[in-house]
């Protein structure tokens, strides 16, 4: 396995094979990246890093969406109507 920079380290699937422990053991603080055939293949990461960069991207995505709303409330040219009236139209109410 070779460290890249302090938070990634490089190794192949064949290595990979070989050492698990010490991969499970780097993923606790780097990034770790698959080759095969000296190209990058995948990455492994800890659970609770994967967890916080969905997190992330919800948010990213909340507010993008949040912001489309708001300019198609803004239109003059379209009604908006609220939630509970798109959810009496779709009978959920």
């Amino acid at each position: 396995m070779l460290t890249l920079k302090e938070d990634s380290s490089i190794i192949g699937i064949t290595e990979l094979r070989n050492k698990s422990a010490i991969v499970l053991n780097a993923i606790k603080k780097n990034k770790v990246v698959l080759t095969k055939r000296n190209k990058p293949v995948g990455v492994i990461i800890d659970y609770d890093e994967y967890e916080k960069m969905l997190r992330i991207i919800d948010e990213a995505e909340d507010i993008v969406l949040g912001g489309i709303a708001m300019d198609r409330i803004k239109r003059k040219d379209r009604k908006a109507i609220s939630l509970e009236e798109a959810e009496k139209r779709v009978g959920m109410r």
